[in-house]
């Protein structure tokens, strides 16, 4: 493991108390979180991104807002669903981002998990798709978005009111940002979706489950698509070395507030099989427990040790001090053992929660 973030669901309430934040709220809470992680030296801040629920939707501004409260951390997705997508307008504003970062960017797409609304991405103008699921619309919203990221026009020059000398007679997406494709991501659900990834020329993205069910466990089944995704990545002859990320709900107990919530999940957790979007999947299990406990059960992790980024999901509706709590005890206490190094030479700063 060469590098660790968080990835937030950005859940919402209505403001009415402690662990119900309004909008408002966990969108300036997670700004915070992403500023401490930073100042922990955690390498990623990364959200999921959801539409007609209370969650973070629009992912640009909250982007745009931890970039430039931080200094060192990656900012991105984990993941935009491309069937809401305008495939341009997203080329414009992902390569802005990507040059007021300075390519601190992790961007993730994908066609997205299951939504509350039904076929929603028809209420944003995008119908026509044929699959009732919408993969059709987001692999062509993709295609589009990738060439506008790469630098293939996309308009015709009107030419009505005169062509400047040396104007080209097609229009590229601007700003331009180069090699911002290298910082996209897609998020895989099976080991067929990370081959396709693959071919693509995207880093892989592979969350907490697979739409996969073999009786394999899950780890086990990750790492084989890990591997089958670096197989199709070689054969396809690309010419630079992708990343790898894997999401992980991992809670080192190291107080009694940490034991109060946690301690039922570690001891009864284990992976899971389940349907989501009509399909049968895998789901992986939670690791709570104390630090050399969590160390000893994520060293058998095979997918784990085949990523090289580790995205911890966590629970952001609690608030900034306790989620930097659970980043900073992490980054103390099981990450170096799994060959994690921060992202900053400067002091380790301090995030405790009294017991």
């Amino acid at each position: 493991m060469k590098a660790f973030g968080f990835l937030s669901f950005g859940h919402y309430g209505h403001g009415r108390g402690p662990g119900d934040p309004d909008a408002g709220q966990a969108l300036k809470d997670a700004v915070e979180i992403a500023v401490g992680a930073d100042e922990i030296g955690v390498n990623g801040a990364y959200w999921r991104v959801h539409h007609y629920a209370r969650q973070a939707a629009a992912p640009i501004p909250l982007l745009s807002a931890a970039g430039a409260r931080t200094q060192r951390i990656e900012v991105g997705t984990g993941v935009i669903d491309m069937r809401y997508e305008n495939p341009l307008y997203l080329a414009e504003e992902v390569a802005a981002l990507d040059l007021l970062t300075d390519q601190r960017i992790a961007i993730g797409i994908s066609r997205g998990s299951p939504e509350q609304a039904r076929r929603g991405w028809e209420t944003f103008g995008y119908a026509g798709g044929a699959d009732p699921r919408g993969a059709d619309v987001a692999r062509a919203h993709t295609a589009q978005f990738l060439d506008a990221v790469r630098g293939v026009p996309q308009a015709d020059l009107d030419t009505s009111g005169g062509m400047a000398p040396g104007a080209s007679s097609r229009l590229r997406i601007e700003p331009h940002a180069p090699g911002v494709d290298r910082r996209l991501w897609w998020g895989a659900g099976s080991r067929e979706t990370a081959e396709w990834t693959a071919r693509q020329g995207l880093n892989l993205m592979s969350s907490t489950l697979l739409t996969e069910a073999t009786g394999e466990g899950f780890s086990h089944l990750q790492a084989e698509q890990i591997r089958r995704y670096r197989e199709a990545w070689k054969e396809a002859g690309h010419d630079w070395t992708p990343r790898v990320s894997v999401s992980r709900s991992i809670f080192p107990i190291v107080s009694e507030t940490d034991r109060r919530f946690f301690a039922l999940r570690g001891e009864d957790s284990h992976d899971q099989i389940g349907v989501i979007d009509g399909l049968q999947s895998t789901f992986g299990r939670t690791y709570a427990a104390e630090p050399d406990v969590l160390i000893e059960q994520l060293t058998q992790d095979e997918a784990l040790h085949a990523a090289d980024t580790v995205m911890l999901t966590i629970p952001s509706q609690l608030g900034v001090d306790f989620n930097l709590h659970i980043l900073q005890a992490f980054a103390e206490h099981v990450a170096p053992a799994l060959g994690w190094q921060p992202n900053t030479a400067g002091p380790v700063a301090g995030y405790s929660l009294e017991a």
